[in-house]
């Protein structure tokens, strides 16, 4: 099966919204480490960055076929999954999806960021470089917590984007098609 160039970009743009979860999963889990899981503003990108691999890989997984049962010129295939479960998922429901998140990782990110706006790393005196490193990764943390949110936009945006030029180039049988239809 062959994709097509718009549903290589966005193959892509959900690939790099992957690495990007990645990172702030890994960084959330190491200022969480550090603090023994104890502050909320900590905790909830390390959940929404859980939230968002898995809603993430879930959109990337191929179409399962399951047969259910087989009738005598063996064409019944029945499909065994939910919309978002197909790497050609459809469009209208991977737009609210990543409309969803998008808020979240706002709102979150604001709420977290405004708990860490105090911590300054130049004022740790020497000694304590375990703080110092928490400390760095914290202010990574913060700059990547606003990268993914970033990131869901530009994907909700390029989605959004990819359905309407689909639809202009009448790329399916039916104009309104193309928001019940995969890219692919």
């Amino acid at each position: 099966m062959a994709i097509s160039s718009t549903g290589k970009k966005k193959i892509g743009i959900h690939g790099a919204q992957l690495l990007v979860t990645i990172i702030v999963l890994a960084l959330s889990a190491r200022v969480n480490q550090f603090q023994e899981f104890f502050f909320a503003a900590d905790l909830f990108p390390l959940a929404l960055s859980i939230i968002s691999l898995v809603l993430l890989a879930i959109m990337q997984v191929p179409s399962t076929r399951i047969i259910l049962f087989r009738v005598e010129d063996l064409t019944a295939c029945y499909r065994l999954s939910m919309d978002f479960a197909l790497s050609r998922s459809y469009n209208k429901f991977e737009i609210g999806i990543l409309s969803v998140m998008t808020v979240l990782w706002l709102v979150f990110s604001a709420f977290s960021t405004s708990r860490w706006v105090s911590v300054s790393c130049g004022g740790i005196p020497d000694g304590f470089d375990d703080v110092r490193v928490w400390c760095r990764d914290l202010q990574a943390l913060k700059a990547f917590v606003w990268i993914e949110w970033l990131a869901f936009l530009f994907s909700t945006l390029s989605t959004i984007r990819l359905s309407k030029t689909e639809k202009r180039r009448n790329n399916t049988p039916s104009m309104f098609q193309i928001y019940t239809d995969p890219y692919a």
